[in-house]
């Protein structure tokens, strides 16, 4: 009897696989809910809740039930796409790169800041670390966010290398995942200096939780295309034309400000090739 239930199990063990790419291989092209991605650069809770607007607004306009997400890291919301449990998703500029090389979706809106898609890295140091200008990051602690991020890795690798012939190997790094976790731990005195968006850190410095007493800026990048909205390919005509327009129409405030937008404007694929030419520059792929 053993045997024969060790023989079963096997056998549906081996199935399931099977089912689940099956499953991922034929997704609904017109789903009742959409799963929607947030740009994991903060604190997961309370990215969700400073979303509700979102939510709310995009049920309205697309007639579809809203479940916002917040990965853990980019490359969880990578591979969620990839394996099509996310319908949309919010990118980094770098992230998105690396998803567009695995997945088939596309990049339809991007946030907007002062009638621009483009927006800025920045280096900053702690102030009692010695550091006046970023050559003197050489040997020193350096706080980056996740490994896919653009403005807390890509930007500030870039900067330093281009700028001062600093690679990875001439500081120590350090990877904290979000923008906020590398300010925090600059002004604490943790890291040396850290590199993050530069609308990220004065929204800190806005809400109190970083002092310019204790932390300063060091470098400011050049512009790098900011964050774009994605969609899966395979939805529907209909529905990604609904989708693209709700996003652009955003006017409300008090949806954009929890995403650090003014509002958004139409990308596509083509806008994000500086992007594919910093990562092959610090050998990245």
């Amino acid at each position: 009897m053993n045997k024969f239930i060790q023989i079963i199990l096997v056998f549906a063990l081996g199935l399931i696989p099977g089912c689940l790419v099956f499953a991922a291989d034929n997704p609904d092209p017109d789903p009742d809910v959409l799963r929607v991605a947030i740009l994991p650069d903060e604190n997961a809770s309370e990215l969700i809740k400073v979303n509700q607007g979102l939510k709310v607004y995009l049920e309205d306009k697309l007639n579809k039930k809203i479940k916002l997400i917040v990965t853990t890291d980019y490359s969880s919301m990578i591979e969620a796409m990839r394996f099509k449990r996310l319908e949309l998703a919010y990118f980094g500029a770098l992230s998105y790169v690396m998803a567009k090389s695995k997945v088939d979706i596309e990049a339809f809106a991007a946030q907007m800041n002062k009638g621009s898609i483009m927006y800025h890295g920045v280096i900053i140091a702690n102030k009692k670390s010695n550091i006046e200008k970023i050559e003197d990051i050489k040997g020193k602690n350096m706080a980056f966010g996740d490994p896919a991020s653009t403005s807390s890795h890509l930007i500030p690798r870039a900067l330093l290398l281009t700028n001062t012939s600093l690679d990875i190997d001439d500081y120590t790094p350090h990877y904290l995942g979000a923008h906020d976790a590398v300010a925090v731990n600059v002004q604490n005195g943790n890291a040396d200096a850290g590199g993050l968006s530069k609308k990220i850190f004065e929204h800190l410095v806005e809400r109190g939780i970083i002092s310019l007493e204790k932390v300063k800026v060091i470098a400011v990048s050049s512009p790098f295309p900011n964050y774009p909205w994605t969609m899966q390919s395979y939805l529907n005509s209909e529905l990604k034309e609904k989708i693209r327009k709700a996003f652009l129409e955003i006017r409300d405030p008090a949806i954009l400000k929890p995403l650090k937008a003014d509002g958004f404007l139409p990308v596509t694929d083509k806008d994000y090739e500086i992007v594919r030419k910093t990562r092959k520059l610090l050998s990245m792929d």
